[in-house]
């Protein structure tokens, strides 16, 4: 699949990822501007190993070569249509979850499989769930008036002579 290099550099143009522009750029000087491959990876500050898998990557699958492909990683121990009855539990909800809770959620739902509250946020992400979190409050769009009842009062107290201290004054 040979692509001319105006819409080649267009592509270039319009590419977000910053790896992938950088791949697209080692083509594109190796390819559309005979550039020896070793000295665009030295332009480019990297390895010849490095442009040549990239070379002949995009040799073999084209443009789509250079982009990243999905890693798959550990498959989610939760099957889908229980994932699913949880995200429908939790967005029915409109006071919001803690992580805790959702653990416990999950180990109901799920004959008790259990994640650390740091995975459950990871989930919940990925869910497209959001942190609900108070906003701050800042001290400076309080009044005067209730700035000075915020602050401290200097103590004053009530004097008061207790039964016992005026016995031991009596009998003296």
């Amino acid at each position: 699949m040979a692509i001319n290099k105006t819409s080649f550099e267009k592509f270039y143009r319009n590419e977000h990822d910053a790896k992938t522009k950088e791949r697209i750029l080692l083509v594109l000087n190796v390819v559309y501007n005979n550039i020896i491959p070793a000295q665009a990876a030295k332009d480019l500050h990297r390895s010849r190993a490095w442009a040549s898998d990239w070379l002949k990557r995009y040799s073999e699958e084209g443009i789509d070569g250079l982009k990243d492909r999905t890693k798959s990683g550990r498959p989610t121990e939760i099957p889908e249509e229980i994932s699913y009855q949880i995200k429908q539990e939790l967005s029915s909800s409109k006071q919001g979850w803690t992580t805790k809770q959702v653990e416990e959620l999950i180990i109901k739902k799920s004959s008790g499989i259990k994640y650390h509250y740091t995975h459950i946020y990871r989930i919940l992400r990925k869910w497209g769930f959001k942190q609900k979190v108070p906003r701050k409050v800042h001290v400076n769009t309080a009044s005067k008036e209730e700035k000075n009842d915020f602050k401290k009062r200097q103590n004053r107290y009530l004097w008061m002579y207790s039964s016992s201290s005026s016995k031991k004054q009596s009998s003296q």
